[in-house]
């Protein structure tokens, strides 16, 4: 089976044998940059991602964006993180500024959870026609950068499916560590 080809599915490989790679941005949002849950860490790598942004064509940009009700605080996540962010609307909810006008608003996909079902199926079906390499950074690389490599792995096992640390941080340097190392387990490149 051809790598990001799911099976029972079909269609025409690439044109010319080439492989689409896509570009998925984690949660590169005000809240978990510098506002709400931001660190250091997560501040150090804007500069980073935005090169990583402008080094794929911006067709192959997607992005998701955490997306919490101004009920928050009686979620279950609300529960175990107590921190009200990105909330729907507000300022921190937004896509950092020079993250966002280099993502298609039509790629962007809101999640109210760690991982995103609705991208990964939204790749899973891109995958039926074409041929996929996925990469992708963000915030944050314990929570749901990691939640959504293992589901994107989980949809499309035969994909190659990588992660730049360098374009990722985690809540602590630690837990940034410990993520990337549960992905190499499961065979996500690029650590």
């Amino acid at each position: 089976m051809p790598v990001g080809r799911s099976a029972g599915h079909g269609g025409p490989p690439a044109e010319g044998g080439t492989m689409r790679k896509i570009l998925i941005v984690i949660d590169m949002q005000n809240d978990f940059i510098d506002g709400a849950l931001g660190t250091p860490e997560a501040q150090a790598i804007v500069p980073a991602v935005v090169r990583k942004i402008r080094s794929y064509p911006a067709r192959d940009v997607f992005a998701t964006r955490d997306t919490h009700p101004a009920d928050y605080l009686s979620t279950q996540e609300g529960t175990y993180l107590p921190v009200p962010h990105c909330i729907k609307g507000t300022d921190g909810w937004q896509l950092r500024p020079e993250v966002a006008k280099l993502v298609p608003a039509d790629h962007v996909f809101d999640k109210p959870t760690f991982g995103s079902t609705e991208f990964a199926r939204a790749v899973r079906q891109m995958a039926e026609h074409e041929e996929l390499q996925l990469e992708l950074v963000g915030l944050c690389t314990d929570i749901c950068v990691v939640s959504n490599a293992l589901l994107l792995k989980a949809v499309l096992p035969e994909a190659r499916i990588s992660v730049d640390p360098a374009c990722c941080a985690g809540v602590t340097p630690q837990k940034h560590e410990a993520a990337l190392e549960t992905m190499r387990s499961c065979q996500i490149q690029g650590l």
